[in-house]
């Protein structure tokens, strides 16, 4: 009876070796540690380091040391670089194989290749940004960036890095599994649309529940689209800088006779969506109307309704070009759309309108899906 052999006992025999040949056989990469820490509208926190001589920034982070665990470097390089102690990680995001010969690595530079460890960090309160403290030595400031401005500021491996780990994160998907900055199996559906959060300031207003006043026009209709499993359909708007996920429904139109014709309509351009029984939540006061040509202040609605059916994806109308449909939880969709805690209550009205209206479940943690392209049956 034979005994078992590892798979570098094929190419050199193990007892031909000794120790120390043994050790120096074996692939030896450095190992790093960063995190995704974010702020409460979504935005990544980078660091610019003083030592780049290429000016580009990085996530917090840093070298895991000797015998150190890389969750035990993240740890530490949070607590020295922005002065946060005892920041819980709640999990690893993507792990990343760079090999010696990536572009991004310069010529001639002593690189064994590196495997890094992406953590989530999670979200700062406004009063743990306010407590951030940089060793200036080291790192010359932070900032809070849309995910399309960060990777104008990271080299083009560590951007890929960053947006897999953050959609991890926000899709509930697995952990990235990346090589040179590439998935190493399935694309999620986040990645392979390159959808970013959209941030829009605009949305620290409050949600407005009682009825639109007279004086103001209702510029705008977007809901909260149920499928009967509690979860909503969210479209991604292709573009040169990426993907931008909204609700559906869109601007109100001269021919729409009421706001919700806006959403029927818009909602079975945009996504091919048939829907029933809208409600409406409440309204946003946007105060200039600056997107409208400047019309002044104006409402926009906030509803509720209960998809039906969902057809095979068409090119809208209005672009020319077909938009992602994507299946999130509410508070999923609340993340991605960038609307911070606001958005987070408005998605919790919105599920619980559904569930006491229709019936429909609260919808489970799971990973963000694709409406097929030939749409779905629903029961």
């Amino acid at each position: 009876m034979t005994s078992p052999v590892s798979p570098s006992d094929h190419v050199t025999p193990h007892a031909a070796l000794s120790t120390g040949q043994q050790a120096a056989s074996r692939h030896a990469v450095w190992v790093g540690a960063a995190a995704i820490i974010t702020d409460e509208v979504g935005r990544v926190l980078l660091v610019h380091p003083t030592y780049r001589e290429d000016g580009s920034w990085l996530l917090p982070g840093g070298v895991v040391e000797p015998g150190e665990h890389p969750d035990v470097t993240c740890r530490r390089e949070i607590t020295e670089e922005l002065g946060l102690a005892n920041l819980p990680l709640a999990g690893v995001l993507a792990v990343h194989s760079l090999s010696p010969h990536h572009p991004d690595i310069q010529p001639g530079a002593l690189f064994p290749g590196e495997i890094r460890f992406v953590f989530d960090g999670g979200t700062l309160c406004p009063d743990q940004v306010e407590a951030i403290r940089l060793p200036r030595e080291e790192l010359s400031e932070f900032a809070f960036l849309e995910t399309r401005d960060a990777v104008q500021r990271l080299r083009p491996v560590d951007g890929q890095i960053m947006l897999a780990a953050y959609r991890a994160r926000l899709g509930n998907t697995a952990t990235a599994q990346l090589a040179d900055g590439r998935h190493i199996f399935d694309v999620p559906a986040l990645d392979r649309h390159d959808v970013h959060v959209r941030y829009r300031p605009l949305w620290d207003s409050p949600l407005n529940r009682g009825p639109v006043p007279e004086r103001l026009p209702v510029q705008q209709a977007w809901a909260w689209c149920f499928v009967p499993d509690g979860r909503v359909v969210l479209v991604a708007d292709p573009g040169p800088r990426g993907a931008l996920p909204m609700l559906p429904g869109g601007t109100v139109e001269t021919t729409d006779t009421t706001p919700e014709d806006t959403l029927h309509r818009e909602a079975a351009e945009e996504a091919q969506l048939t829907l029933a029984d809208p409600v409406r939540l409440g309204w946003v006061l946007d105060e200039t109307g600056e997107v409208y040509g400047g019309v002044g202040p104006n409402a926009r609605l906030r509803l509720a309704a209960r998809v039906t059916a969902i057809g095979p994806a068409t090119a809208d109308p209005a672009t020319g070009r077909p938009f992602a449909r994507l299946l999130a939880t509410p508070a999923q969709a609340a993340a991605l759309l960038g609307w911070g805690p606001p958005g987070a209550r408005q998605a919790l009205l919105a599920a619980e309108t559904a569930r006491k209206r229709w019936r429909l479940p609260m919808a489970r943690a799971a990973a963000i899906e694709e409406v097929p392209p030939e749409g779905m049956r629903l029961s």
